[in-house]
């Protein structure tokens, strides 16, 4: 998942906090934000974990069956510990998660959907891609035979779109980004010709400024951006060079810079420069919940699929879980329910979202209780749509990458995968955040692709004239984790956040929300690394105690 999210008191996203940072007080105090807020934060995963000298006999129940629950009873299974896991779904990964053509899904709300999606096409309504940083996740990807493909971030022909310029017209990424770069290091030329900048740049300084300007903005030999062969190098030509007679190519005009401005459009253009979405990015082949996939598989029988948790309660000398079988038939009004399940062992490992936990009857300490309460999650939304044709690829030369816009679905994302097959083609119609998602989730699954199809053709006409099928997810009307992830602030962090990851007498908490790096997986990876690190060397002590 991305890490966008709102911070309520301003009515900001995150992202366009640190953007607003970034271009009043430059990458270092927009990187030292990240930071806090929990973005960027680079990866502590070093390597296999070591947990040599399991106690003999030692249990371990772990919660849920997401990629922090499976690395966790993977490496604890791993080092001699017995391990069961309990699971909601019926299927492991959890967020993990790749809705494929025949799956079914059921929506808070009674909503059913069926994807109907072509073989071999699908969409992940959660996380899609995998940081080349993120050493943890990518080690399992390893370990577990799952195939990477590239995930294609950025494609300089892919569209930026404003309503406010351009008369709603979409513009192309290269043009945009090539104009805005161009001017801004004309008008910086200019100031440095004039010794505007005298008292932070030395004369021994000055000329290399002005040829790293000319080079970095393709001015021309005045330091001016005008149109010209360098300039078109950058933007793209109105007519490309080619070859005989009809060879000469023709030079397109850049945009102004105040038009650009005006139009909010640059906002689109920086990305693929935050450090979470700097190529190179991978992605699994045939989907992400291929991960889940293989974990699944790896672990066979541990996981206990359909098992609903209501209570979690730990003694001395060990904890019990309660829980539902959620296939089994429904009681019969007047007739009593079949007799609650349970499972106990010597430790636990709770990975259950905290949006889910803070409803389940568990007794630990007041530290943790508040921590539990204190992190809300974040609103989003997901559409998946199939078209016809891909039109992208044929009409508009668009091979992966993904289009920015103003409007409520924020991007468009399409394929990395199946260039140039025949037949139908998926694209990532909508990834919605904040009170645009809220709007969206308040709406039936067909309003909201109905809403995607309406704001999509804003910047593809081809949209009502391809369009086939689609799907989508609300994560806040999602049974299993009722949000998308864990939203933290500085305040938040400061008071809760090391109660929430400290063990609570034979409990520990793991995934994502106990992390510097919400919404990604590599944040479920170290945290439940870490937890069973600790969590080990209690029950080492215990065991030599005993």
């Amino acid at each position: 998942m991305s890490s966008t999210s709102l911070d309520d008191s301003t009515g900001l996203s995150r992202r366009q906090l640190l953007r607003m940072i970034g271009l009043t007080a430059g990458n270092a105090a927009m990187y030292q934000a990240m930071s806090s807020l929990g973005f960027a934060a680079d990866s502590t995963y070093t390597g296999p974990i070591n947990l040599q000298g399991a106690p003999k006999g030692a249990t371990v129940l772990v919660l849920g069956a997401g990629i922090a629950g499976m690395v966790a009873a993977y490496e604890l299974r791993a080092a001699g510990y017995q391990v069961q896991v309990l699971e909601y779904n019926s299927r492991p990964g959890g967020r993990n998660w790749t809705l494929r053509g025949g799956d079914k899904f059921t929506e808070l709300g009674g909503y059913a959907q069926e994807c109907q999606f072509d073989k071999d096409h699908y969409i992940n309504p959660g996380p899609w891609r995998l940081p080349y940083h993120h050493r943890g996740i990518l080690s399992y990807c390893k370990k577990l035979n799952v195939p990477l493909e590239p995930f294609v971030q950025i494609n300089y022909n892919a569209y930026v779109h404003s309503r406010k310029g351009f008369g709603g017209k979409p513009q192309r990424y290269r043009e945009v980004k090539a104009d805005y770069q161009g001017q801004v290091a004309e008008l910086l030329a200019k100031a440095t010709k004039q010794n505007a900048l005298d008292q932070q740049v030395s004369a021994e300084d000055r000329e290399r400024l002005l040829e790293s300007l000319r080079d970095w903005g393709a001015l021309d030999k005045n330091f001016q951006y005008v149109a010209g062969q360098r300039s078109n190098e950058r933007r793209g030509f109105e007519r490309p060079p080619g070859g005989g007679l009809d060879a000469r190519p023709e030079f397109s005009k850049p945009i102004g810079l105040s038009e650009i401005l005006q139009s909010g459009i640059w906002q689109g253009i920086a990305f693929a420069d935050e450090y979470d979405t700097q190529q190179s990015l991978m992605q699994p082949v045939g989907g992400m919940g291929k991960i889940g996939e293989a974990f699944g598989r790896a672990l066979g029988e541990l996981i206990r699929y359909n098992a609903k948790i209501t209570q979690i309660k730990q003694s001395d000398h060990g904890v019990t879980v309660t829980y539902e079988d959620t296939t089994a038939a429904a009681p019969v009004k007047g007739v009593a329910a079949g007799p609650a399940l349970t499972a106990s062992a010597d430790w636990c490992v709770c990975t259950i979202p905290l949006s889910i936990l803070s409803q389940i009857d568990m007794n630990v300490g007041a530290p943790m209780a508040a921590a539990i309460g204190a992190v809300p999650y974040a609103s989003a939304v997901k559409v998946g749509l199939q078209f016809k044709r891909r039109f992208w690829e044929e009409d508009d030369h668009i091979y992966g990458g993904i289009s920015y816009t103003d409007l409520p679905i924020v991007n468009i994302g399409y394929p990395s995968y199946g260039f140039h097959d025949a037949g139908k083609g998926v694209l990532l119609g909508a990834y919605i955040w904040g009170m645009d998602a809220m709007e969206f989730t308040s709406m039936t699954p067909d309003a909201r692709v109905k809403r995607a199809i309406d704001y999509g053709s804003q910047i593809h006409p081809q949209y009502r004239t391809e369009f086939d099928n689609g799907v989508a997810v609300a994560w806040h009307r999602v049974p299993f984790t009722l949000g998308c992830f864990g939203v933290w602030n500085e305040d938040s962090r400061g008071k809760h956040y090391e109660n929430l990851c400290a063990i609570d007498g034979r409990i520990v908490l793991a995934g994502e929300h106990a992390s510097y790096i919400p919404g990604w997986q590599e944040g479920a990876v170290t945290s439940s690394l870490d937890a069973i690190g600790r969590l080990h060397q209690r029950a080492v002590a215990k065991g030599a105690k005993s």
